[in-house]
């Protein structure tokens, strides 16, 4: 239960800052409220007012934070590190890029898990904090690896495509008539 707590928290603060900026700003407690029925939709394809967020608190966290920090395992020994974050485009996190593996960086896999795998802990200070799963080093090099989208490459147009004599005027001489 403290480890859903625990998670549900931190997630909840990195996603309650990109809901932050798309809620309202507070109500001025003189001015009349106006029910959301009664507001005018905007234009489409026309942005909202911008909400902007000044400060950070205790309970939130920024993506910068997660880049690097340390994955222990079930024997809380270090088992990778997060590289990357995935988000949809409602700015949802749905996992987080592990890289496992390898030395220096060499031969090393990227694996993704929901945030719901992991259990954040406190280490030595405020600023140790690291995420802990419930599998051991063997189990997460094992496991499938993360491959990230890559658009398809648009079709390119060979050399045996184009006509003969580079397609200047007739007969490939490159005079044109």
């Amino acid at each position: 239960m403290l480890k859903t707590f625990a998670l549900a928290t931190a997630v909840g603060g990195l996603m309650m800052s990109g809901a932050l900026a798309q809620s309202a700003p507070p109500a001025d407690s003189t001015a009349p409220a106006t029910p959301p029925a009664a507001m005018t939709p905007a234009a489409p394809g026309a942005a909202a007012s911008p909400n902007f967020i000044t400060t950070q608190t205790a309970d939130q966290w920024l993506a910068s934070k997660f880049m690097g920090m340390d994955v222990i395992g079930a024997d809380d020994q270090k088992i990778g590190d997060v590289k990357d974050m995935l988000f949809d485009r409602n700015g949802q996190v749905l996992g987080y890029v592990v890289g496992v593996g390898g030395f220096l960086g060499m031969g090393q896999k990227d694996v993704a898990l929901a945030p719901a795998s992991f259990q954040v802990q406190p280490g030595k200070d405020a600023n140790d904090t690291h995420l802990k799963l419930s599998m051991t080093k063997e189990q997460l090099t094992q496991a499938a690896e993360f491959k990230p989208y890559q658009a398809p490459k648009p079709a390119t147009v060979g050399a045996g495509d184009r006509p003969a004599g580079g397609g200047m005027g007739t007969g490939g001489t490159g005079t044109s008539r």
